[in-house]
């Protein structure tokens, strides 16, 4: 069996998923088959294995990290968020249904068996696996019948990192009122702690380090510098969530709805030269975009509604109907469309009226859709015509069926693993729709900003093509190179070696 090491954080955006990414890969670059592991893993974010199996973006992160393919063994446990109380609950990388808290915390006891089932098969695989927790272990409020931070740490034999972020401030009290917080077999579990996020002079720093490691009698094992990398983030608290920078020589507008969900779909966009992409979450904020690009969300209906009481919807029904781009997917796509009708209560039930930008309408059914995609843009004319025939792979996931008017083109023709090609999505004047996830990830996003500068007059060619894959692979070499410069990576392999 695999040995273990556990990453858990003082607070949520610690830097965990990044922490366990970069030993991943670290270990990989040293000879190991290692691999990561969340038990429970609360985000939008999410992504479909080659099985159509759900699991969330971080682990994908991590697994890319590791040099492995995503498995949703990874994540056994997938909480999606519907509203401030509930989500859907997905088990082994199928949806099992809605709850809201107080029906879920007494059903985690029932979880134990298929997160230890995924964990076992992983570490018969692999040399090393790295956990990650999630949220901080010190809720005291939530301990009891824990499976995501000590009490995953326990049924894993894993000694366990502790991660605070110094960025935010407090970094000491957080990692001191922590470590306070823990039952004394927990803080046995904690070898080492470490610093996040650091700008500045190390040696600045030093007393306070010697002072909590006298005061926790646990040791640092480093000091992380503020890093820029740039890689999938599924947390809501992303920086990519607050970029409002405009200026560049495209400018994109994507909405940022309250539930909004796999945003990472455009971070291919926000990787290319003279490319801004901004998240507006207001009629203030909206500007003058080249593109809105309207993305998946977990709550369609209830965002839609937001987007209708705070303008925005107004703004991009004008904007669209003066011959601008507006393009949407997943639950952006339903939203664009004329009706959304709920006969099975997936979202609460009832009927709403779409954007009417594009003439399809959606019904939700009980059966989420959640399969590999591959295709191509058809033929198509407008401001985007430029995408016309170009290649893409993906995946969908989603609860609802839309159907097109009569005589409405569609956008996409892609084909499930196994199954023949099916035409997706639509195109109205310039609106466009689809439920292909993923779709910019290869050379979809260079086509669309080419497009996009040819109708500003602006030289089409100037734009270097950048290979998506190649540019991931430098960024999870850097973030290895730059840990193994923080950390006392002799440590952490001791840590590895004695357990706990």
């Amino acid at each position: 069996m695999a040995r273990a090491i556990m990453v858990q954080g003082t607070m949520s955006n610690a830097g965990k998923s990044f922490l366990v990414a970069g030993l991943c890969r670290i270990f990989k670059q040293d000879g190991y088959r290692v691999a990561p592991f969340k038990s429970q893993n609360m985000a939008l974010n999410s992504y479909i294995t080659s099985e159509g199996l759900e699991m969330g973006r971080a682990q994908v992160m991590q697994a890319e990290a590791a040099g492995v393919e995503p498995s949703v063994r990874m994540n056994p446990i997938l909480l999606k968020p519907t509203n401030d109380t509930g989500s859907q609950v997905i088990v082994n990388g199928r949806p099992i249904g809605n709850m809201d808290a107080s029906a879920y915390y007494p059903f985690k006891k029932r979880l134990i068996a298929p997160i230890l089932e995924a964990y076992q098969s992983l570490a018969a695989e692999n040399d090393i696996i790295v956990l990650e927790g999630a949220g901080s272990p010190a809720e005291i409020n939530l301990k009891q019948d824990d499976i995501v931070n000590m009490g995953m740490a326990k049924l894993a034999k894993a000694p366990v990192l502790l991660v605070g972020d110094i960025d935010r401030g407090g970094v000491f009290a957080s990692l001191y009122g922590t470590m306070a917080l823990l039952d004394p077999a927990e803080r046995e579990r904690v070898k080492a702690m470490v610093i996040n996020k650091f700008r500045g002079d190390v040696e600045l720093l030093k007393p306070g380090l010697c002072m909590l490691e006298e005061r926790t009698h646990v040791p640092f094992a480093g000091v992380i510098p503020y890093m820029r990398i740039e890689l999938d983030d599924e947390d809501s608290l992303s920086e990519q969530l607050h970029q409002k920078k405009q200026g560049n020589l495209i400018d994109l507008a994507v909405v940022r709805c309250p539930k909004v969900s796999n945003f990472t779909d455009f971070n291919p966009l926000a990787r290319m030269p003279g490319v801004s992409v901004r998240y507006v979450e207001s009629v203030r904020e909206f500007g003058s975009p080249d593109l809105v690009l309207l993305p998946g969300t977990k709550n369609v209906m209830g965002d839609l509604q937001w987007m209708r009481e705070n303008g925005l919807e107004s703004c991009i029904v004008t904007y669209a109907k003066q011959g601008n781009p507006v393009l949407g997917i997943c639950g952006g796509y339903q939203m664009l469309g004329k009706r959304i009708s709920d006969p099975f209560g997936v979202e609460g039930g009832g009927e709403i009226e779409g954007m009417a930008l594009l003439p399809v309408s959606t019904v939700y059914e009980k059966e989420k859709v959640r399969t590999r995609v591959k295709g191509s843009v058809l033929p198509v004319n407008g401001v985007l015509e430029g995408l016309s025939g170009t290649p893409f792979e993906g995946y969908e996931i989603h609860m609802g069926r839309t159907e097109r008017e009569a005589g409405t083109r569609p956008f996409v023709a892609m084909a499930e693993q196994g199954k023949e090609e099916k035409e997706d999505g639509a195109v109205y004047g310039n609106v466009y729709g689809t439920y292909a996830h993923g779709f910019f990830d290869g050379k979809a996003a260079p086509a669309l900003i080419r497009s996009l500068l040819r109708r500003k007059g602006l030289d089409a060619d100037m734009l270097p093509e950048i290979d998506q894959q190649a540019f991931k692979e430098t960024q999870y070499n850097l973030l290895a190179d730059t840990l193994r410069e923080s950390l006392d990576m002799r440590m952490i392999y001791q840590i590895l070696k004695q357990g706990v």
